[in-house]
């Protein structure tokens, strides 16, 4: 069985987070193991607090996961600080974690920040050139470009530029857009594919980004090619999103058990 690694916040509602991405791992046949960098307490309706673990404490995590638990593929979620960016990029290149999917979480669904300010430069610096594939929203690929990011065409674009600061591959997600088709632009070094599919219109997207940058990583760890393994993994989040249980008064959660297209 393949191991995969989430490095990333705890989410108390269950939602998205370590508990999505674990949910995530397990639909897709891979075992999944954890680094948890930060606490926060938050449901559906928002977040209410966030308490990052000590650095000493994160790096104690992956050097056992080194040690004995080699991961196949591994992912970033939450970070939360500047240091806890620089510990984390200091250990996936000290223990060569890779392939390594980078999903920029910056802001949770319901508008709280997840990220210090003063971190978007350390994981544009630390974090893109050691990621094969980076996983931003249009917000998120705003500010990691500093440039406007809203069609597809400037999609592209913000996907080269990401590939210029060194990630292997962007995968630029338009679902913070306002149209009725949502596309998904694909860059590498030498190809963009575009991946349209229609909207849905729910209040239950509480952990899409964590669970697409789960599966894409899933999908790596089991050897899949990366366009794939994107693929797969948008499938797997609108199949989530269509049978999202209705759960909470705000933004609620997927499914996560639904079936993986073709299975694992």
């Amino acid at each position: 069985m393949r191991i995969a690694l989430t490095i990333a916040g705890s989410d108390s509602g269950g939602g998205a987070g370590i508990q999505a991405d674990l949910k995530t791992f397990h639909q897709f046949g891979v075992f999944g193991t954890s680094a948890i960098v930060a606490i926060t307490a938050q449901n559906t309706r928002g977040v209410t607090a966030v308490h990052a673990v000590p650095l000493p404490a994160v790096r104690a995590q992956l050097d056992a996961l080194a040690e004995d638990l080699l991961p196949a593929a591994t992912k970033t979620g939450m970070l939360a600080t500047a240091a806890l960016v620089e510990e984390v990029a200091s250990a996936l290149a000290r223990h060569a974690f890779a392939p390594y999917v980078c999903d920029p979480v910056m802001v949770a669904s319901s508008g709280d920040r997840l990220l210090a300010a003063d971190a978007i430069a350390v994981v544009r610096d630390r974090l893109l050139p050691l990621a094969a594939l980076v996983t931003p929203n249009l917000d998120e690929a705003a500010l990691l470009t500093e440039r406007s990011v809203e069609s597809p065409d400037a999609m592209e674009r913000a996907g080269r530029a990401l590939l210029q600061l060194g990630a292997g591959a962007a995968l630029v997600k338009g679902g913070h857009g306002a149209a009725d088709e949502i596309v998904d632009v694909l860059v590498t070094p030498t190809e963009t594919r575009l991946f349209p599919h229609r909207r849905i219109h729910t209040t239950s997207t509480h952990g899409t980004g964590c669970t697409l940058s789960a599966a894409v990583t899933a999908g790596l760890a089991l050897g899949h090619p990366l366009h794939v393994a994107v693929a797969d993994a948008l499938a797997f989040v609108q199949r989530a999103i269509a049978a999202a249980p209705g759960l909470g008064a705000g933004h609620g959660p997927l499914n996560h058990f639904v079936a993986v297209a073709g299975g694992a």
